[in-house]
């Protein structure tokens, strides 16, 4: 069976790997991030102080999958040195939407004049600022912040309406850079 390495990461002073079948874990500057690799065809491996994606076969495919864990991986190491921060709006123009951090969700008030609230979930240790119709997410996993912040742009879609009149929702205005 080939195997080529694909892309070879260095890790950075300070910071260490462990590696345990296809789970990844990182830790530095006492924050820890972690993930699992779930690509058949790609394994990892330390060598010292680089980590290195190894792909079973040289198909499309297959690389793709490698390049898209070694970024992965990059963005698990950025996370420990950077915060990701994602930006939000609460935009409403028929009724005024709440929107309040209860325990591991963001609870939504009133939106489209709805009687009970919505809740979109907070995933990972990401924390969610809320400050009038601005809403700030912010972690150290890429990941975790994106989908934080699309769990509430999806949980806030209103359907059966006109999309052109009735725009009521939280919409993300920035995407998700490290800070």
């Amino acid at each position: 069976m080939a195997q080529n390495i694909v892309e070879t990461i260095e890790i950075p002073a300070g910071v260490q790997a462990e590696l345990d079948r296809n789970s990844l874990k990182v830790k530095g500057n006492g924050k820890e991030n972690s993930r699992e690799f779930k690509a058949g065809n790609i394994f990892l491996r330390i060598d010292g102080q680089k980590i290195e994606v190894v792909a079973t076969s040289s198909r499309r495919n297959v690389l793709a999958q490698a390049s898209t864990s070694a970024s992965h991986i990059r963005n698990l190491i950025t996370g420990l040195e950077k915060t990701f921060e994602c930006r939000l709006e609460i935009v409403y123009s028929h009724f005024p939407i709440n929107a309040a951090v209860k325990g591991s969700f963001v609870e939504i008030n009133n939106l489209a004049g709805a009687k009970h609230p919505k809740k979109a979930r907070i995933i990972g240790n990401t924390k969610v600022e809320i400050k009038g119709k601005d809403v700030t997410v912010r972690g150290q996993n890429k990941d975790d912040v994106g989908q934080t912040a699309a769990n509430m742009e999806q949980i806030t879609r209103v359907r059966g309406k006109d999309i052109r009149v009735f725009q009521d929702r939280i919409y993300v205005v920035s995407k998700v850079r490290a800070v």
